[in-house]
C-alpha cells in the first residue's frame, strides 16, 4: 500500500511532467520549428558555474559553440566569451524561462538533423501525443461506458452482442488492424486532419475492455438494496441505469483512463514512428523516434533517443498513478464492506 509521502511524490512528477508538455510554450527555450542549420546534431548544451579563469558565477551561463572544421557534426566551445541564463525573456515568439543571448545557443537535449532544439520538440510532440491519446481515451470510453452500461443493465440480446463484440476486438492484433484502417486513408494527409483521424480510429479500437470492466460493475450495481428500492417504487431501467447504476463506475472509468492514455500513447507513437500517423512540421512523439530508423543516428547521437525517455517516463508515471487509484478504491470498498 502507497504512504502519503510516495502518493505525493508521484502526483508532483505527474503534475510536473503534464505542465511542461501543456505549456510547451513558456519552458521551451524555441519554437519546434526553429531550424538552426550550422548546428544540426549538436550535443547537449553544458551549463557552466565557474569559468577557465575560475571565476564563480552565480548564475549559469554557457560558452558559444563553433564547428570544428574538417570534422562534419563536431562542434567546440569558445571560452573567450561567457553567456549567462537568461530567466523569463521575452522575444518574437513570447515569453520563455531559459534562454541566451546570440550567438550563444541553449540546446538542453541537443539537437537533430536540421538542428532544432529537441528539448523544445519534446516539449512541443508530448502536446500533441497527449492531445492524441486524450481524444482516444475519451471517446472509447464513451463507447464503453454506453455498450458496457446497457450490456449489464438489460442482458439478453445486448449483452451478448457486446460480449461478443468486445472478444473480437480483443482478440484482433490491434497494431495490424491500425496499420490496416491507417493504410485505407490517403497517404498525404493534412496533420490537423491525420491527429484527428488517428484519435477516433485509436479510439474506436479501445473501448472492448472498459466495456467489460463496466459491464461487470453494472451487474453488481444493479443488484444492490437502493437499486432493488428504486425500481420497487416504479422507476425504469434507464433511469436506473442513468441515475443509481452509471455513477457506481466513475472509480474504474476514471482508473481505465489514466491506463488508456499511456496505451492510446504508444500507439500514436507506432504510427508516427512507421510513418502513418502524425508527420512533419508538426513534431510528436513518434514521428521524432523515426530518426532511429538509421543505425548511424543511433550509435552517433545518443540525445537523439530523448523521446522515448520522455514517453517511457509519462507512461510509467500514468501506470504508478492507476496502480495508487486501484489501491485507494480497493481500501475505500473494503472500509464500506465492513461499515
Amino acid at each position: 500500500m502507497l504512504s502519503r509521502r510516495k502518493m505525493f511524490i508521484i502526483v508532483t512528477a505527474f503534475a510536473a511532467a503534464h505542465c511542461g508538455i501543456l505549456f510547451a510554450g513558456f519552458f521551451a527555450p524555441y519554437t519546434p520549428a526553429t531550424q538552426h542549420r550550422e548546428y544540426a546534431y549538436a550535443a547537449p548544451t553544458k551549463l557552466h558555474f565557474v569559468d577557465v579563469a575560475g571565476h564563480v558565477h552565480i548564475r549559469p551561463f554557457v560558452y558559444p559553440s563553433v564547428p570544428v572544421e574538417g570534422d562534419g557534426f563536431q562542434y567546440r566551445e569558445d571560452p573567450t566569451s561567457t553567456y549567462p541564463i537568461r530567466l523569463f525573456s521575452r522575444n518574437s515568439d513570447g515569453t520563455h524561462l531559459l534562454s541566451v543571448d546570440a550567438p550563444a545557443h541553449l540546446f538542453l537535449f541537443g539537437t537533430d538533423g536540421y538542428g532544432r532544439d529537441i528539448f523544445s520538440r519534446v516539449l512541443f510532440g508530448g502536446r500533441v501525443s497527449l492531445l492524441a491519446a486524450s481524444v482516444a481515451t475519451v471517446l472509447s470510453l464513451l463507447i464503453g461506458v454506453v455498450l458496457g452500461g446497457v450490456a449489464g443493465q438489460f442482458g439478453g440480446l445486448s449483452d451478448t452482442l457486446v460480449m461478443r463484440g468486445s472478444e473480437l476486438i480483443l482478440a484482433l492484433p490491434w497494431i495490424y488492424l491500425l496499420l490496416a484502417l491507417r493504410a485505407s486513408l490517403p497517404l498525404h494527409v493534412d496533420p490537423t486532419k491525420t491527429l484527428i483521424l488517428l484519435s477516433v480510429v485509436v479510439g474506436a479500437m479501445g473501448w472492448a475492455r472498459p466495456a467489460r470492466l463496466i459491464r461487470g460493475v453494472v451487474l453488481s450495481a444493479r443488484e444492490r438494496p437502493f437499486v432493488a428500492a428504486a425500481r420497487g417504487f416504479g422507476a425504469s431501467e434507464w433511469y436506473l441505469l442513468r441515475c443509481h447504476v452509471l455513477p457506481q463506475t466513475l472509480g474504474i472509468i476514471t482508473t481505465q483512463a489514466v491506463v488508456l492514455i499511456p496505451q492510446f500513447i504508444a500507439a500514436e507513437a507506432t504510427l508516427s514512428f512507421l510513418g502513418l500517423g502524425i508527420g512533419e512540421p508538426i513534431p510528436s512523439w513518434g514521428n521524432m523516434l523515426s530518426a532511429f530508423q538509421q543505425f548511424q543516428t543511433v550509435s552517433s547521437y545518443w540525445w537523439m533517443a530523448a523521446p522515448l525517455v520522455a514517453l517511457v517516463t509519462v507512461s510509467t508515471t500514468y501506470f504508478v498513478l492507476a496502480d495508487a487509484l486501484h489501491q485507494a478504491g480497493a481500501r475505500i470498498n473494503s472500509g464500506r464492506s465492513y461499515a
